[in-house]
């Protein structure tokens, strides 16, 4: 069966639970193909955008504080698509501006992911960006932001570093072993 064929199952209804500043939580009622009902937490999320950027042999990574599993980790640069109708090309260039202070010539979407979809709807559209060019860094207020870390190696140790558990961020591992592929 494809993703795309009827499965038989269906979204019946939520109830809100919790409304934050990224995410919402709901408890979502489904029918089963069979008739029964079942309940589900389900947390919305508004979808990311990231960024393999290549320059020359080399990839620019940062390295940033993630809160949720209280360590720095290796990214590639990425962001929340908030602002309402923007396209996804256009809000990985504004990340990649954020981050690095880059902007690419060329972007080419190379995968879009859903990360955890057993509770969660978070898609992610991730961009190969060639062509950089410098730009001024348009840093937000964030203290993770403020704190990450710029770092340009070649794209063979970033590869190197998925195998030995040094970079474990699923966007990431995705979009280096993607662009490797390209």
């Amino acid at each position: 069966m494809s993703a795309s064929e009827p499965s038989g199952f269906r979204a019946l209804d939520e109830q809100p639970i919790y409304d934050g500043w990224i995410i919402k939580v709901a408890k979502g009622r489904f029918a089963a193909p069979d008739g029964s009902t079942f309940e589900r937490d389900v947390v919305h999320h508004p979808g990311a955008v990231a960024v393999v950027p290549i320059d020359g042999d080399d990839i620019i990574l940062v390295r940033q504080y993630r809160s949720a599993i209280d360590q720095v980790i290796w990214e590639i640069p990425a962001g929340l698509r908030d602002v309402d109708g923007e396209p996804p090309a256009d809000t990985a260039q504004r990340e990649l501006a954020e981050e690095i202070g880059m902007r690419a010539g060329s972007l080419e979407l190379i995968s879009a992911v859903h990360n955890s979809v057993g509770f969660c709807d978070e898609q992610i559209h991730i961009f190969l960006g060639h062509d950089l060019v410098e730009t001024e860094r348009e840093l937000t207020d964030s203290p993770e932001e403020l704190a990450m870390d710029i770092v340009r190696l070649p794209l063979a140790d970033a590869e190197a570093m998925i195998g030995t558990g040094e970079i474990t961020d699923a966007k990431t591992v995705i979009g280096i072993l993607a662009a490797l592929r390209k």
